[in-house]
């Protein structure tokens, strides 16, 4: 299998429960949504060549020519890994929308697994048929709840519960899957309820990051510290676990 890649290199994780921990990214091309606060534009696009980086941390990126093989990707990840095994808790699939690329990662992560690193999707939770596939291979799993004040777009809430009801399917007590919903300052509490209310009916012990959004242009403004601890405590009604984590890695300077 072969998938279009945006770029593969080491960095920090700044966003969810796993923040700080290092890992090998692969950002796949493709999207099925157009979020208005999308940090990633270029990841929408079908870009001719990705960009490798050959030294973990050190940005020595090279060029490789898209479409790239599930091997390429694998290969990629074990010469980042080589310099200090251990280095990296996982391998990040992100995008874009990695779920896009299904029959791609199914390939592609009992080769991550042969190399003793972890696995961590990234996904807006749309694609519960295409999760099926893969499930069984990740050990994390960061699933985005979009909030239609956020997006700018139609409403998901049935998909997002399709998507909770198939990670809930495939019991596994060693993975862990946890939400995350976007906040601007435009949110209505309404939506974080709702949020919280979907998450509870499917498994109740799944933690909820709320994110402050990173302003991406003017019309996007982040929500107020007070606003965001009247969100939380909206959330906590119906979950145990929702914590308030910005974007580190934006804040400090990482890709």
């Amino acid at each position: 299998m072969h998938a279009t890649v945006v770029e593969v290199f080491s960095s920090i994780q700044g966003e969810g429960l796993l923040v700080g921990e290092r890992q090998v990214f692969v950002r796949l091309a493709g999207c099925n949504l157009d979020c208005a606060y999308c940090d990633t534009p270029a990841a929408k696009g079908e870009p001719p060549a990705c960009r490798v980086e050959r030294t973990p941390g050190k940005q020595d990126f090279e060029e490789a020519g898209n479409p790239l093989s599930a091997a390429d990707i694998a290969a990629a990840v074990r010469r980042l890994e080589r310099p200090q095994p251990g280095l990296h808790h996982s391998v990040a699939l992100t995008g874009g929308e990695p779920l896009l690329h299904a029959e791609f990662l199914a390939e592609l992560l009992p080769m991550v697994g042969d190399l003793g690193v972890g696995s961590y999707l990234e996904t807006n939770g749309t694609f519960a048929d295409e999760l099926v596939g893969v499930l069984p291979h990740l050990d994390t799993v960061c699933m985005d709840i979009k909030l239609p004040s956020a997006t700018k777009g139609a409403p998901l809430w049935g998909s997002h519960e399709r998507f909770l009801l198939g990670l809930a399917a495939v019991e596994d007590p060693t993975r862990l899957d946890f939400a995350k919903c976007v906040v601007t300052a435009e949110c209505d509490p309404g939506e974080v309820d709702q949020a919280a209310r979907l998450i509870a009916g499917v498994n109740v012990e799944m933690a909820l990051v709320l994110q402050p959004v990173t302003s991406v242009a003017e019309e996007v403004r982040p929500p107020s510290p007070r606003q965001m601890l009247e969100l939380q405590a909206v959330a906590k009604q119906h979950l145990a676990r929702v914590r308030v984590i910005p974007q580190v890695h934006r804040a400090a300077g990482y890709l």
